[in-house]
């Protein structure tokens, strides 16, 4: 049974705590956790003022740590790692080319994907220091980034392929070197994220919507009411529908809806660009607190 980490199933009784999902909001350049089904915000993180320029219209967000931590990118160019009991960013760096995903890797660095630089970044991460060692790997259209831990490896949906990289786990100077790609449905790969309790992956493009088999990165097509322009997709276990993002207006929404069109969140003034349920990813992450790489 998989860890489920801010959340509780949805047939809990009102005492025991509200599901949440974890909104990247670009209405106010923020990050936040609402309870869909009471309308609460319950946690929101903003920039300071010397950075809130690298945190324009932020584009990811992540739970991670056991639901300590959240890390987030942002169109400006800044990712970051923030400590969510009390809001402390814990490490800040600057990997511009539109920065559209962020991840964490099993030793403590970062790694970045940027759509209009058409390239990765990889970050030392070092809390006590103002400079860090960072270097950019080439991925067109990069949109997405999600670490397997089961095969130590890192996967990325690009312009026209689905890739695989391999990590050096080298702490001081961290880098990743390309194993093979395969063709992916559509073009534009936009969201990659793992299904939840699965050995697969949620892949998303400007026309299609599938599953990926992560041991065959075998395709197949998902039949919804929505395969068009989504732009974050996040499942749960029992009673969690699975969530997506279409915009409404340019890139954003005020909504979020499940995969038969239906609201699931909507709040009007948002202007939200991923949705994910806030639970521990399995797929990804071994359930270790966080740790800096030495």
């Amino acid at each position: 049974m998989k860890k489920l980490l801010l959340l509780a199933p949805l047939y809990c009784s009102a005492q025991a705590p509200q599901p949440t999902m974890i909104l990247a909001e670009q209405s106010q350049h923020r990050i936040i956790i609402v309870e869909p089904y009471t309308g609460k915000t319950t946690w929101e993180w903003k920039p300071d003022s010397a950075h809130a320029n690298w945190f324009k219209h932020p584009s990811d967000a992540k739970v991670v740590y056991n639901g300590k931590y959240v890390i987030t990118c942002a169109s400006g160019g800044g990712v970051a790692m923030i400590r969510i009991r009390d809001k402390r960013t814990m490490f800040y760096a600057y990997a511009g080319g539109n920065t559209h995903s962020v991840e964490i890797l099993p030793d403590g660095n970062l790694v970045s994907a940027s759509s209009t630089g058409n390239f990765m970044t990889v970050f030392k991460v070092d809390t006590t220091s103002k400079s860090t060692y960072q270097k950019q790997i080439p991925l067109p259209f990069g949109h997405n980034v999600v670490w397997d831990k089961q095969r130590k490896l890192l996967w990325s949906a690009g312009a026209h392929y689905l890739y695989r990289y391999k990590y050096n786990f080298d702490c001081e100077r961290p880098d990743f070197q390309l194993i093979d790609s395969v063709s992916i449905p559509g073009k534009e790969g936009h969201d990659l994220f793992p299904v939840f309790d699965r050995d697969s992956l949620w892949l998303t493009s400007v026309t299609h919507f599938a599953r990926v088999d992560a041991a065959t990165r075998k395709m197949d097509t998902m039949h919804v009411k929505t395969v068009s322009n989504i732009k974050s997709v996040s499942s749960g276990p029992p009673g969690y529908p699975t969530i997506v993002i279409v915009p409404k207006e340019s890139w954003w929404t005020d909504e979020v809806l499940d995969i038969q069109g239906k609201s699931v969140f909507r709040q009007a003034g948002l202007r939200i660009y991923k949705a994910r349920w806030a639970l521990f990813n399995d797929f990804s992450y071994d359930g270790n607190d966080w740790r800096q790489c030495k």
